[in-house]
């Protein structure tokens, strides 16, 4: 875990990323808990690196029942935003057929990018939107819990709950990538 919160606070200071990517690479990602615990793993595709922003596409192979996003169909899209010097990262699912269907926002620490992994730490806090940027910010009773228990330091805190109202002022002001003009060609046609 050592060498990932380095690698983190190199990035950061440096504003130096790696840019070894090509377009159309797979790219492995990992959803860890404050602990190091990988939670979730999934592959998405690189669509786009934009200095610190990467955008990938990922396309769900199977069906699934989330708590939250209620029943997603084989074959929905996910293009997801990872800042690598923001503290959160935003999922825009869209069904199978191509209608934008919700928005999925997670608060993290900020990601590292090494080869061809992607990583980040959940921070428990949730935003969910439909396509009418109505939101609603769900977890933080868990995240509450998990900092009382895991001892989240003030500053991940601080990090968590200042990236909370980023995100809130995001979807209000329909800024990228809730802005009317982000169109799904933007980010690569479907198969």
């Amino acid at each position: 875990m050592q060498s990932y919160i380095t690698l983190t606070v190199r990035c950061l200071l440096s504003g130096q990323y790696p840019r070894n990517l090509r377009v159309g690479e797979n790219i492995t990602i990992h959803s860890r808990k404050f602990d190091g615990r990988i939670s979730k793993t999934w592959r998405a595709e690189l669509v786009e690196w934009r200095e610190a922003l990467v955008i990938l596409r990922g396309v769900f192979n199977t069906e699934v029942d989330h708590r939250k996003l209620g029943h997603i169909r084989r074959g929905t899209i996910s293009y997801e935003f990872f800042w690598l010097d923001r503290w959160y990262n935003i999922f825009r699912f869209h069904e199978p057929e191509g209608a934008l269907r919700s928005y999925y926002c997670n608060v993290t620490t900020p990601p590292v990018l090494s080869g061809i992994t992607l990583e980040y730490i959940d921070l428990d806090i949730d935003v969910l939107a439909d396509p009418q940027l109505n939101y609603e910010i769900l977890d933080m009773d868990e995240f509450e819990q998990r900092t009382a228990e895991l001892g989240y330091t003030e500053n991940t805190v601080d990090g968590a709950l200042k990236s909370l109202a980023e995100l809130v002022d995001l979807i209000e002001s329909r800024s990228f990538p809730f802005s009317d003009n982000v169109g799904i060609e933007q980010f690569g046609s479907y198969p």
